[in-house]
C-alpha cells in the first residue's frame, strides 16, 4: 500500500535545498503538511536568508500541497520553540521531525580551531536536540511521533579531515539509541539516516557521473519509509543512488582474561580473538554489555551491587 501521510505535520530542517528540499517535497507529495526550515546561510554556517525556505514552500503550494517557511537557526532554542509553535498554531500538531540541517568546516584536527569544532556540533547535534526537545512533549501527549536524525558514514566509519563532523554525526546515533527507548511507550519512532548524495557539501569532490548517480532525490524514499505509520525504530539506514543498507553497532563475544597482574598482557595477545565477529550481538540496551561481562566473570547481573 502507498505510504499516506495525510493529516500529518512535518518539520524538515535545512530544507532550502539539497537533501532537505527533496525530503520536504516528497513528504508533501504524500500528504504531509510541511514546515520548511532553513537559515539560508553558507555551507560553513555564515549568513542568513529566508529566501530558500520560502522558495521550497512555494514549490509545495504550487503543486497543491500545504507548506509554510521558517528561517529559524536550529542552534537557538528559543527560535526552534517558536518554529514548533508556528507549525502547531497553523496545523494543530507536529508529528514528524526530519533533522537535516548541517554545516561543514573541514580541516585536519591539528589545524582545526575549537570554534569550528563547536560550531559543527552546535548545528548538527544541538540543532537536532533543540528540535526534538521543543516537540517531544507534544508527541508524548498525542501518542505519536516520527523522528529522523541525519547521521553520516563519516560518523559511523570516519573520514579524513572531518573530526568535528564525524563526532557530531556519531553523537546523533547515541541520541537515537536512547530516545527510541524512551519514546517507545508513546509510539514515537526514532531512526537515523546516513545519506550519500550529491549536494553542495560534496561539490568538487565527485565526478559528474557520480553526481548524477547520487541525486538527493534517491535518498528521500528512506525518509518517507522512516516516518510512515509502520516505521521501524532505532535503525541506522544508509541510502544513496537508490541503494539502501542498515548499519549496526555490534558487540563481539570477546575474551575473558580476569583481573590479574598480567591482564593487559593477556588482552594484548588476543586481539584477533577479541575481534572475531562470529556470534556477535546487537545489544538492546547499554546495560546488556555489563550483563555479558558479568556473565563471563561468573557473576549474575542482579548480584552486581552486592
Amino acid at each position: 500500500m502507498p505510504i499516506d501521510l495525510s493529516g500529518r505535520v512535518a518539520i524538515v530542517t535545512g530544507a532550502g535545498g539539497g537533501l532537505g528540499r527533496e525530503h520536504a517535497l516528497l513528504l508533501a507529495k504524500r500528504g504531509a503538511k510541511v514546515l520548511v526550515n532553513d537559515l539560508g546561510g553558507s555551507l560553513d554556517g555564515h549568513g542568513a536568508s529566508s529566501t530558500s525556505a520560502e522558495r521550497v514552500a512555494e514549490e509545495i503550494r504550487t503543486a497543491g500541497g500545504e507548506a509554510i517557511s521558517n528561517g529559524a537557526s536550529v542552534t537557538e532554542f528559543d527560535q526552534v520553540q517558536a518554529m514548533v509553535a508556528q507549525a502547531t498554531d497553523t496545523w494543530g500538531s507536529v508529528d514528524i521531525i526530519v533533522a537535516n540541517a548541517g554545516i561543514l568546516r573541514d580541516k585536519t584536527f591539528a589545524k582545526m580551531d575549537l570554534e569550528d569544532f563547536r560550531a559543527v556540533l552546535d548545528v548538527h547535534l544541538m540543532g537536532a536536540v533543540h528540535c526534538i526537545k521543543a516537540a517531544w512533549q507534544g508527541m508524548c501527549d498525542r501518542g505519536y511521533g516520527r523522528i529522523v536524525l541525519t547521521t553520516s558514514a563519516t560518523g559511523l566509519y570516519g573520514n579524513f579531515g572531518q573530526s568535528n563532523y564525524g563526532t557530531a554525526k556519531m553523537a546523533l546515533v547515541g541520541l537515537m539509541q536512547t530516545l527510541a527507548l524512551e519514546g517507545a511507550r508513546y509510539n514515537i519512532k526514532v531512526n537515523c539516516l546516513a545519506p550519500s548524495a550529491a549536494t553542495r557539501m560534496v561539490e568538487g569532490i565527485l565526478s559528474s557521473e557520480q553526481m548524477d548517480a547520487l541525486n538527493p532525490r534517491a535518498v528521500s524514499p528512506a525518509v518517507l519509509a522512516l516516518v510512515s505509520n509502520e516505521a521501524p525504530t532505532r535503525k541506522i539506514i544508509c541510502a544513496g543512488g537508490g541503494a539502501f543498507e542498515q548499519a549496526h553497532i555490534t558487540l563481539t563475544q570477546g575474551v575473558y582474561v580476569g583481573n590479574g597482574e598480567d591482564a593487559a598482557e593477556q588482552l594484548a595477545s588476543q586481539w584477533e580473538q577479541l575481534a572475531d565477529q562470529e556470534g556477535q550481538l546487537v545489544p538492546e540496551q547499554g546495560f546488556e554489555v555489563s550483563e555479558l561481562e558479568l556473565q563471563k566473570a561468573g557473576v549474575k547481573a542482579n548480584e552486581a551491587a552486592s
